[in-house]
């Protein structure tokens, strides 16, 4: 295999070093759970979560097993997209009850805006978890990612199956979001149903 492709660098006892072709990867005998990065990569990934990298060296991906997203992080996670979604609809509900003159019109146009946050709240969700950054802006706020069992971008498919199983866990008087707290992998209910992971970055 050719070493005119991506260069990597490389964490080395904590600090990045290279960058690094193939070849020099090859004989730093890189292993799997090294931390690598290219220009074009957002943040650093272990060897096996780049798929050059695993055809090249033979590693198997492995199913991530730490750095999960907290139950008070994912808690304040949600208070900030909450937050931003309702602003969202608030600001123009009461920018309609200003400049319309019929206040019974203008009243209940603003109640319907009120009434699609939840809906709206799907939406943004299910657009910022399936997107690069694999996090709404909450999630980005506190370093946390959504991702599969393997650590990959969700599909917007799956993305939209984690969150409409969300009503699982409220349904459940919300027991199902402290499911978090009984399982190595702080796996909410909606993530148990949809096989997804809340991960904190590494680096």
């Amino acid at each position: 295999m050719s070493s005119t492709q991506n260069t990597y660098l490389l964490v080395v006892n904590g600090k990045p070093e290279g960058p690094f072709t193939i070849d020099e990867l090859k004989a730093r005998r890189v292993r799997f759970a090294d931390f690598v990065k290219t220009e074009a990569m957002d943040d650093y990934k272990e060897a096996h979560e780049v798929a050059e990298l695993r055809e090249l060296f033979g590693f198997q991906k492995q199913v991530l097993l730490q750095y999960y997203g907290s139950f008070d992080q994912r808690a304040t996670a949600a208070f900030v997209d909450w937050l931003i979604v309702s602003a969202v609809c608030i600001i123009p509900s009461f920018a309609i009850t200003l400049f319309i003159t019929d206040k019974l019109i203008g009243l209940g146009l603003a109640l319907s805006l009120f009434a699609l946050i939840p809906v709206v709240n799907l939406i943004y969700h299910i657009v910022m978890e399936s997107s690069p950054k694999q996090a709404t802006y909450g999630k980005q706020l506190l370093k946390l990612k959504v991702c599969d069992m393997q650590g990959a971008r969700l599909s917007p498919t799956l993305a939209a199956k984690r969150n409409l199983a969300k009503l699982l866990s409220v349904l459940t008087l919300f027991v199902g979001y402290l499911f978090t707290f009984f399982n190595k992998q702080q796996q909410c209910l909606h993530d148990m149903v949809a096989g997804t992971l809340v991960i904190k970055d590494r680096l």
